[in-house]
């Protein structure tokens, strides 16, 4: 990778909010599955900067081109079925960033996250957040926020979670949280998560 491929890497890694924090919660020199990859920005950033051994999943057939052309090794499929030939304890890390609010079975993907994985990672926008509230409440409708910006009948989102809400899940399936950041724009939120953050990303194991 050239030195200004490079930047342009870490500037689109840091803009990113929950890649930035998910970058700092990887170990170095890990085995890392990034499922929902996309173009593979952050497996390429994790592979440059932290030698990590870096692979993906993605469904789309065009930014599975664009990571393989990044040097990332991305194979097509769906997250939903797509682990289901990996061995138990794969990798060390397995990586979620804000698409578990658009599966269709969530809790079946998090548990061959933890399957296929020593640790997971997930970031999602939390539904619990005040302006959300207050949107729904003053209109009746589904909320349509700057955070949730689309019509109910056109949002890729299936599932609308909370912080609370994923708090809750690990209690209840005896997974133990490791790490978890909220996030407020680019500020990290201490007092009231579920009220105040935008943004939630949560390390993991059983």
């Amino acid at each position: 990778m050239t030195a200004k491929a490079a930047e342009e890497l870490s500037k689109h890694i840091l803009a990113r909010r929950d890649y930035a924090m998910i970058a700092g919660m990887v170990p170095a020199a890990s085995r890392v599955l990034d499922l929902g990859c996309g173009e593979g920005e952050l497996l390429a950033w994790l592979r440059e900067y932290k030698n990590v051994d870096a692979r993906g999943v993605e469904i789309d057939g065009a930014k599975v081109r664009k990571a393989i052309s990044r040097g990332v090794s991305v194979y097509q499929g769906d997250l939903e079925s797509g682990l289901r030939d990996y061995p138990d304890e794969s990798f060390d890390m397995v990586i979620l960033s804000q698409t578990l609010q658009e599966m269709r079975y969530p809790l079946g993907v998090l548990q061959e996250m933890l399957r296929v994985g020593k640790h997971a990672i997930v970031s999602f926008p939390n539904f619990g957040h005040w302006t959300v509230r207050v949107a729904h409440l003053l209109s009746g409708r589904s909320p349509k926020t700057e955070l949730f910006p689309y019509d109910w009948f056109d949002s890729p989102n299936l599932h609308f979670l909370t912080v609370d809400d994923f708090v809750h899940l690990c209690r209840r399936e005896g997974w133990t949280i490791e790490n978890r950041i909220s996030l407020q724009g680019n500020r990290e939120v201490k007092l009231l998560p579920n009220l105040f953050s935008e943004m939630a990303v949560f390390s993991f194991r059983r």
